[in-house]
This record gives structure tokens, sequence and C-alpha cells, in this order.
């Protein structure tokens, strides 16, 4: 990812310069209450997982593999990972990122008093990134509340909270910096960009609001040559995170609505060309339930449920949302007429772009 240097500005005199008081809103003098009140609820997650080692054969002519096959076999190894994660209800149900948990051997998770308790692994959703994981414990735990990310405008001041570099219980301060961005992590990216410094261990940590409400779950950050924040970080606002882990702790997984069709976004300038949006089918799948609806290839998808669409992320995004088995309307322009077709969506296979 490409980040952009600082713009060098002119230097004003103090007579320019609005006073304090044209300002809406100023920080405040302490995040420290704040920081009391949440901070129990933050927890640091340690995993361990086994992977493949490398393969000395992998370079090596397929029959000379095949004929060393039994003396070169590939090893595989554990390694350790931390992360973060933060309690939402008291009894110990957790939520953290899919790439910290989803695919450990062992999980313990340490609260903010030291306590290392075991962990058992809920449901996961890599889409999102998000997991839900669940320790048991005698008494009721800490926890903190969701709040409203929709709410959250630019320019709103964030804490996140987590386990940088090992660092457990470390807290930074920012503003939102940005809505609704796409890092090409999924079909579903609608991430908050923050500038609250996050770092390597911060993943699946909390981003608190002013109330002490989550509004998101850190995920990824932008590190140039592999380094540590540059102040652009990233996290899955609450309006998603929260309802895929009430789904993943009621279900264990997410199901999403499936067409069964291969999508063609737009080329550069192809849409003020023709002056009107919408996406070409490129293929569909004879199995599928857009084929025994009726759609075709070639068909170009104009809206879904009403709603008009431009790009082929936002009908997967449209029909994803769409449990499997309900209905949605695709409204399609085939040799110059539109029509509307229902097309019972299917349940969406493992990495499937349709």
């Amino acid at each position: 990812m490409t980040v952009l240097s600082r713009r060098h500005l002119g230097v004003l005199s103090l007579a320019a310069m609005a006073p304090a008081a044209a300002f809406a809103r100023t920080g405040p003098d302490s995040f420290a209450p704040l920081v009391k009140r949440v901070l129990p609820a933050v927890v640091n997650i340690a995993v361990t997982e086994t992977v493949n080692s490398a393969d000395p054969m992998d370079a090596l002519p397929p029959e000379i593999q095949r004929r060393f096959r039994e003396r070169f076999n590939r090893k595989r190894r554990q390694v350790q990972g931390a992360g973060s994660g933060f309690i939402i209800d008291p009894q110990g149900y957790i939520v953290t990122n899919n790439h910290v948990a989803g695919t450990a051997d062992t999980i313990f998770v340490s609260l903010s008093d030291g306590t290392e308790l075991p962990a058992t692994l809920v449901g996961t959703d890599d889409l999102t990134d998000i997991a839900v994981i669940k320790v048991s414990f005698p008494r009721p735990l800490p926890f903190v509340p969701w709040g409203d990310s929709r709410a959250i405008e630019v320019g709103d001041w964030v804490i996140a909270a987590g386990n940088p570099f090992g660092l457990g219980g470390s807290v930074t301060a920012g503003i939102v910096s940005a809505r609704g961005r796409d890092i090409g992590a999924s079909p579903f990216d609608d991430f908050l960009q923050i500038d609250a410094p996050i770092n390597p261990g911060n993943s699946g940590g909390p981003v608190f609001n002013e109330d002490g409400q989550v509004v998101g779950v850190n995920t990824a950050i932008v590190a140039p040559n592999g380094g540590g924040s540059v102040g652009i970080g990233f996290a899955v606002p609450s309006e998603i995170a929260q309802r895929i882990s009430a789904e993943l702790r009621e279900k264990g997984r997410i199901e999403r609505g499936w067409l069964g069709v291969s999508l063609l976004d737009p080329q550069p300038g192809e849409a003020a060309r023709r002056r009107q949006s919408g996406v070409t089918i490129g293929g569909v799948d004879r199995t599928g339930p857009a084929s025994r609806a009726g759609v075709r290839a070639d068909d170009m998808v104009m809206a879904v449920n009403g709603l008009p669409v431009d790009s082929a992320k936002s009908v997967i995004k449209a029909v994803g949302q769409t449990p499997p088995g309900k209905t949605v309307t695709l409204t399609v322009r085939r040799q110059g007429r539109d029509i509307e077709i229902p097309v019972t969506v299917g349940r969406r296979p493992a990495n499937d772009q349709g």
C-alpha cells in the first residue's frame, strides 16, 4: 500500500488564527477515566499453531520427488503468535481477529490482572476477519458494550487498546481518519481508518469511542517494508463486527447468499460512455441458483432488490447479506430491455466470488 508523505504547511501568524472557542469540540483533558473503565475487559491472546515446514523436494522435478518422497517427508513445526481481544459478555465470550485465533491449535487468554485461561474457538469468519473465542471463569468477567459505528464521524476521537509487540495493556489515542475504506482484503471491506497507532499484536483489539463503547476491531495496518505503525490503521466497524460475532455465537459460522455467477466489472470509463451503471454477468454456474432462476451470461445486473449496483463487489455484497434460502430480485437488462428476476439464493461456498 502506498503511504502519502505529509505536505509542508506554511507558517501562519497568530493574528490570522481562529480563536479556540471557534471549534465545536476539543479533546478531553485526560483519557485516564475512560481507560480505567474499559481496560479490564481487554485481553491478551497467545496461540500456537502447527504449520508445514518447507519441503526440500518442492524445487525438484516431479519424477525425483516421487523417487525420494519417503526419504524427504514434509516436517511439521509449531509456531507461536500473539494478538488482542475484548470480552463482550460476562460469561467469557471474547471477540478477536480470525487471523489471530482462527487456525490455532491452542489459545490462551491473559486477563488484565494477569490470570491466564485456556480458550476454545466458538466460530470464525475469514471474510470479515472476525473470530469469537470463549473462556470459563467462576465469576462474571468485566465486559465492554458495543457502540454504533454508524454514528462515528471523521475527526472523532478514538482509543485503541491491546497487546502491541507483546506489551499488554497498552492504549493509544487518535481520530477517525476516514470511513468505508476498501483495502482489497475481501468483497466485504468497509473499514474505519484510524490514526491511533496500532502495531503487530494489536490485532483483534477494540477501538473505543469517548463513551467507552466498542466501535471497531483493529485488523490491519499500513506497514512499509514490514515495519510497525506509520499512523494508518484499519478497523472492522462495530455495525459489521457486532452482527458477525452474534451469528458466530449462535451458529459457529456465517452463512452468506450465493448466486452462482461470475461478474465482470465495467472497464474504466465504460459506464460513462454508456451513461448507465450495471454489472455484466460473465458466466453462470449451470447448477447454481441464478441458472435455475433463468439468469443468462451477458445479462447486465442493474439493481439488487431495487438498489442500483455499479461493481461486482456491490452485487456480491448485496447478495452475500441475504440469508441462504431467501429471495433477491435482480433487475437485469437483456437485449435493451429491463426485466426483474427473483432468485432464491444458495449458500456461498468457501472462496467463491459470486
